[in-house]
């Protein structure tokens, strides 16, 4: 059954909070250290994925700080392969997912953080149990000394993307999908998304993207890299099955305008050549989307491929000034997300 939002409901957007860019300072960024061996296919797998997590962390630690959620029996574990460059947030986990699990973070008067709970129910009841990563956002934004707001609405981090200025992408094919918010019309989606991070226009991206585990999370397919100005992954060839579900996007973003008024100018970022399949037989959805934006740097993926270096042109060009690392990805996407999935920033008091 659909809830009302009544005028008196506690929300963000009533007490003055809204969602900032990524590219503006953080505090600090989140981890999960991974612990579901179904999510990477078996034990081996899954330690490959903990040694490009760990290098991921080490990464960020030299931009910002670094706070791994880790469970009690395996924080000795993290504190080694991180050596020692992070913090430990010793708590329950079901798996490994910062950007999804974790809190949505807003920015308030004085100075003032908040953090939303989405309703999380592991990508459409992909996974089980995910009681606990249904808390995590709760847990770590006390441990911020946050506000927490519960949002009414199934949600993932990597769903949405905000260009911190009341604009925010997503697409139909998560957001509407029936495994999440079945009751709830767009508009109702729409309104759930302005009051609890302050969005005053949504575009949406379509759908019929070939990702399946996350049902098309827009950070794999497209973010802001400024105000007015969105990365859209190009595949390399036409036989993709995301060729003409991107292109949609493009004509979509390419007639839209921001909630500033300004036209969106679509950045082409072409994606892997290689096709690869992860364990199960899925298509690999390695992209190059999926990167994260450290306070001063970016952290990006490479994936043996012969376009690695001409991505890695085109967000320096795109972020000039920040230093660019670039961390091998394939073990963590085989897991069904990549760099930006596995981290979250907090940001930092203005």
């Amino acid at each position: 059954m659909k809830e009302r939002l009544d005028a008196d409901d506690p929300c963000p957007v009533r007490d003055g909070f809204s969602w900032p860019a990524e590219w503006a300072p953080h505090a600090r960024t989140w981890m999960c250290w991974p612990c579901r061996v179904e999510a990477w296919g078996g034990p081996d797998p899954l330690l490959r994925a903990k040694q490009a997590y760990a290098r991921v962390a080490r990464a960020i630690s030299t931009f910002e700080p670094v706070t791994m959620a880790v469970r009690p029996h395996d924080a000795a574990e993290a504190k080694l392969a991180c050596a020692g460059k992070v913090d430990l947030f010793e708590v329950p986990l079901d798996d490994s997912w910062a950007r999804d699990m974790g809190p949505t973070f807003l920015r308030g008067p004085a100075g003032s953080r908040a953090a939303v709970q989405w309703r999380f129910n592991a990508w459409g009841n992909k996974y089980h149990p995910y009681a606990q990563d249904a808390q995590l956002a709760t847990r770590i934004g006390r441990a911020s000394d946050a506000r927490v707001y519960d949002a009414p609405l199934f949600c993932e981090g990597g769903a949405i993307h905000t260009d911190g200025e009341g604009t925010l992408i997503t697409t139909e094919q998560c957001l509407l999908n029936v495994n999440r918010n079945p009751d709830l019309t767009q508009q109702d989606v729409e309104e759930r998304l302005a009051l609890f991070t302050g969005a005053r226009r949504v575009l949406w991206l379509g759908e019929g993207f070939s990702d399946d585990e996350t049902d098309g999370h827009v950070d794999n397919i497209a973010c802001f890299a400024g105000p007015g100005r969105v990365i859209v992954g190009r595949p390399s060839s036409r036989s993709h099955p995301d060729f003409e579900p991107v292109n949609e996007a493009v004509r979509r973003l390419s007639a839209a305008h921001d909630a500033q008024g300004r036209a969106i100018e679509v950045v082409d970022l072409p994606q892997p050549r290689n096709m690869r399949t992860d364990a199960r037989g899925r298509l690999l959805q390695a992209s190059y989307v999926n990167f994260y934006l450290p306070t001063e740097g970016i952290v990006m993926p490479a994936f043996d491929d012969p376009n690695d270096e001409q991505a890695r042109e085109i967000l320096a060009s795109c972020f000039p000034g920040r230093d660019i690392l670039q961390i091998d990805a394939l073990d963590i996407v085989e897991g069904g997300g990549g760099i930006h999935c596995i981290t979250q920033q907090e940001p930092a008091a203005p």
